[in-house]
């Protein structure tokens, strides 16, 4: 029986096997891309909490401890939902929402605005509240207090479980790259995961006082710019590199020493 080979210098970015490539370099381009319409769903979503374009620190503060010298009916019609009526509609529910919202009014004239305005969405998609129901507006039209626990114990659960899976798996490809020291590799494995908790831990910190949402941008930010460079050093490894036709050798028994 012919022995089998002990020699691993291929293990590297750079020389790995073209199918290897193939399976890594898919895996980061479909992630990249995931990675950014992640980034452009929160810009629409968060980014317009306080009204203006663009990821703020009221963003996450609205989004999380909420505006409290408002209801959530109101921060999302000065927000993301600024456009989808008329403004006399918009201030219209407003006041009927600082008033208490009133059950006198419903009927005779906020119905209708709903109707008009509303309930082509907020009548027929999952998820979002029922606006031919008084109970369901009237949810809406307390203080806005952000998010409330369920919803951050649901997203907190789902971000750890599936984030952590994407940075598992671009930490394991990129720790397949050549010419880094080891301490650096290492260090920016870990970040990810780091930044990754301290941005879950912002979010309920920041439901308890604002005064925490600049963690949230910190993690946002510190996994954002650790898992890009991850992604741009092998994807130039495995693409640039591997041209120069230098074998590199077992780069895992090179970071074991």
């Amino acid at each position: 029986m012919k022995p089998v080979s002990q020699d691993m210098s291929w293990m590297n970015l750079p020389n790995l096997p073209l199918s290897v490539k193939v399976l890594f370099s898919g895996y980061l381009l479909a992630i990249g891309l995931g990675l950014c319409m992640a980034g452009l769903q929160i810009m629409l979503t968060h980014g317009m909490a306080d009204g203006k374009a663009g990821l703020s620190l009221d963003d996450i503060v609205y989004s999380y401890y909420g505006d409290r010298s408002g209801s959530h009916i109101e921060s999302k019609l000065n927000g993301s939902m600024k456009e989808m009526g008329t403004p006399e509609a918009r201030l219209a529910i407003i006041k009927w929402a600082r008033e208490g919202a009133p059950e006198a009014e419903w009927e005779p004239r906020i119905k209708d605005i709903f109707g008009q305005h509303c309930v082509m969405c907020h009548s027929t998609t999952p998820n979002l509240a029922d606006f031919t129901k008084l109970e369901e507006v009237k949810k809406l039209a307390k203080t806005s207090e952000g998010a409330s626990i369920q919803t951050l114990t649901r997203v907190s659960h789902i971000h750890l479980f599936g984030i952590s899976f994407i940075f598992f798996f671009v930490g394991f490809i990129f720790s397949f790259a050549v010419g880094i020291p080891k301490w650096l590799k290492i260090s920016v494995i870990a970040f990810p995961f780091a930044f990754l908790i301290l941005d879950i831990i912002s979010w309920w910190a920041t439901k308890w006082s604002p005064g925490f949402a600049w963690l949230t941008i910190i993690g946002g930010f510190g996994y954002s710019v650790a898992s890009t460079i991850m992604w741009f050093v092998s994807m130039y490894q495995m693409t640039i590199m591997s041209r120069s036709g230098k074998v590199y050798g077992n780069v895992w028994e090179a970071d074991s020493k």
